[in-house]
């Protein structure tokens, strides 16, 4: 896997993840203006940032739906995550260290399905996913802490044969990015700083990005292709 760790990524913490995906979009300008590029965000909180890169390259923009599974004890520490189409991805440290047991797993993971499938009617409105086959999928998120959540998101393109699969991120621990060292083709991430703490840790506005944020964000990236 191709590892772009640019020397200079600015001062940390970024300021918002509008900040974060604009110095990321100028790390992937060698993907501006190709056909065959699908930027991908994983709502929420990638959502922002994949408008900035989707914006940067001229390509368009749509979202993939994942859902992480969190601890009873620790809700942003995830031992696992879900998307759709099934998949489920497990981090096995996690689970050997904190031990939740298989009820805690199949409540926590009965509602994050319930909330994935609920999310994926109101995102999709009835629209067919984009597609996939032999296509540059860049996929985004506003940090990887396990990478458990990445990871799920590729299980669900592979089958569908993407020319290749580019995780894109401005922060990821060390541990994150080497969980998906052997599933994307290539990752670029602007830090990896060590105490890793948490992905919020390392903006100053980490504020929680709304459905309406979302719905709107997608309608104008649309609206800029058709343009």
């Amino acid at each position: 896997m191709k590892i772009t760790m640019p020397k200079r990524a600015g001062v940390l913490p970024f300021e918002n993840r509008q900040q974060a995906g604009q110095a990321l979009a100028r790390e992937l300008v060698g993907y501006a203006g190709r056909k065959d590029v699908l930027v991908l965000a994983l709502p929420r909180g990638g959502v922002p940032i994949a408008f900035e890169l989707a914006t940067a390259l001229g390509a368009p923009l749509d979202v993939l739906l994942v859902r992480k599974l969190g601890l009873r004890s620790q809700p942003e520490l995830a031992f696992g995550a879900i998307a759709m189409g099934g998949v489920r991805v497990f981090d096995q440290e996690i689970l050997d260290h904190y031990q939740p047991t298989p009820e805690e797993i199949a409540e926590v993971t009965a509602r994050e399905t319930e909330l994935l499938e609920r999310r994926d009617r109101a995102y999709r409105a009835g629209t067919p996913p984009p597609v996939i086959g032999n296509r540059v999928i860049i996929l985004v998120d506003d940090g990887l802490a396990t990478g458990s959540t990445m990871r799920a998101a590729i299980a669900t393109l592979k089958p569908r044969m993407p020319a290749r699969v580019v995780v894109a991120t401005p922060i990821a621990s060390v541990e994150g990015a080497a969980a998906i060292s052997t599933e994307a083709d290539e990752l670029v991430c602007l830090a990896q700083p060590q105490p890793f703490r948490s992905v919020g840790s390392w903006y100053r506005d980490f504020r929680q990005v709304s459905d309406r944020e979302v719905h709107e964000l997608q309608a104008a990236s649309a609206h800029r292709r058709v343009a």
